[in-house]
């Protein structure tokens, strides 16, 4: 008797502690939230910073563009090598290195003084740090829930958009007053001193990672929706590039665009604020709209109303006009990618989720590399971005073909494989 009131106890005590579920588990989510959006401005200050930089070192347009490109490469590669520091060591391992090398980046990216300086410093030490609080805070968090895994998880993966939504504007005030270098020198200070502590409240491991017994095969399907996994696997590559290439266009350049309009690099930096502001509604809201109608409905849905955001850019290009569309596109698209976790989860073994959602994931980022690129060349070949919102729309119309091969194909989501 005396040893089931002690187990009772102990169980009550763990339970307050550190398992699935917990008031622990939410309060670590809180922390793991703010620190994602701290760490998230890598992906951010480069593009507020955009104008600065082209002036600063005179160059084209593609050339100003090529940091926040090799930034997203790295931020895409780096994501796989912190994941597996989380894997082998726990969470804080790779956060709080990437911390010091987040401070280390901006600290080096301040004193540049020429625009390769300034790349290395920005996707070397930025990019690949800024990905510790990305992908791996992720995989981490879905260790400590069970029955709200999911809004966990979509709670979390708002956290760059977060970073998106509260960074530009702050940014852009610190460059108009004190310039992009001491704005850069300030990032890397409050990076350091506010990363560290929260790295403190991740310490703790997840009993699932000790006490979860390993994974049988068991039953598996061997062509999901009548492909062999690989070239499954490959068409959503495909597809998380394409649909990124053309998200990237408004997100990347909208304070270029509106500076080049005469608006003000302030105003871009307001709009697209707005627009990751709204993502993170997106976002959370694609969670709820995945279980209603699943992740094949649920991309072709929001990757529809992604092209029209996009067409809406062509005619309208006044002021409020271009509010409005900043607001709209953040709402359409923030639902886009999660999707494609979902549709892995709905035909993928779940012991293959982690790899394969990974992989796509880094299309993703490769996409927004690769648009954010493309967009610059465009403007330098044509003048306006006009060309680059058409080439945003075309990439995106390949995506809406690859949301309507996959509904159309057979096959029906294994869904007590992941239950």
């Amino acid at each position: 008797m005396v040893e089931s009131v002690s187990d009772v106890g102990s169980s009550a005590e763990t339970a307050s502690r550190g398992v699935p579920e917990s008031p622990y588990a939410w309060t670590r989510l809180a922390a793991a939230l703010l620190l994602s959006g701290i760490g998230g401005v890598g992906m951010w200050s480069v593009i507020v910073a955009l104008p600065a930089i082209q002036a600063e070192f005179g160059v084209a347009r593609s050339a100003a563009s090529l940091p926040y490109t090799v930034t997203m490469i790295c931020f895409g590669l780096g994501g796989i090598l912190m994941g597996r520091l989380s894997d082998r060591f726990g969470i804080v391992v790779p956060v709080v290195g990437g911390t010091v090398f987040l401070g280390l980046g901006y600290a080096l990216a301040s004193q540049a003084t020429s625009l390769w300086q300034f790349v290395l410093a920005q996707g070397l030490f930025v990019g690949i740090a800024s990905s510790a609080t990305f992908a791996p805070v992720i995989a981490d968090t879905s260790l400590w829930f069970t029955r709200r895994r999911g809004m966990a998880v979509a709670i979390i993966a708002s956290g760059s958009y977060l970073a998106g939504t509260v960074w530009p504007p702050v940014v852009q005030h610190f460059i108009q007053r004190v310039g992009w270098r001491h704005t850069y020198l300030g990032i890397a200070v409050f990076c350091v001193a506010t990363m560290l502590p929260l790295a403190l409240a991740l310490r703790r491991r997840s009993p699932l990672v000790e006490t979860s017994p390993g994974t049988s095969p068991g039953a598996r399907p061997s062509r999901p929706l009548g492909m062999s996994p690989a070239a499954l696997q490959t068409v959503l590559i495909i597809a998380g590039l394409s649909c990124c290439v053309a998200m990237s266009m408004p997100q990347v350049h909208i304070v270029a665009y509106c500076a080049d309009l005469g608006y003000g690099a302030g105003r871009g930096a307001q709009m697209l604020s707005l627009m990751l502001g709204f993502g993170i509604v997106s976002r959370l809201a694609s969670g709820w709209v995945c279980d209603q109608i699943g992740g094949r409905r649920t991309l072709l849905l929001s990757s529809s109303l992604q092209a029209l955001a996009l067409a809406l850019f062509l005619p309208f290009d006044n002021l409020p006009a271009l509010y409005s569309l900043s607001a709209l596109f953040g709402l359409f698209q923030g639902g886009i990618i999660p999707a494609y976790a979902v549709i892995i989860r709905e035909f993928f073994p779940p012991e293959e989720a982690g790899v394969r959602v990974a992989t796509v994931i880094m299309a993703t980022v490769f996409g927004m590399a690769l648009g954010g690129w493309m967009s610059g060349v465009i403007f330098d070949l044509t003048g306006s971005y006009h060309t680059a919102f058409v080439n945003g729309i075309l990439w995106n119309l390949l995506n809406i073909g690859i949301a309507v091969g996959l509904l159309r194909r057979p096959g029906r989501p294994l869904e007590q494989a992941w239950r």
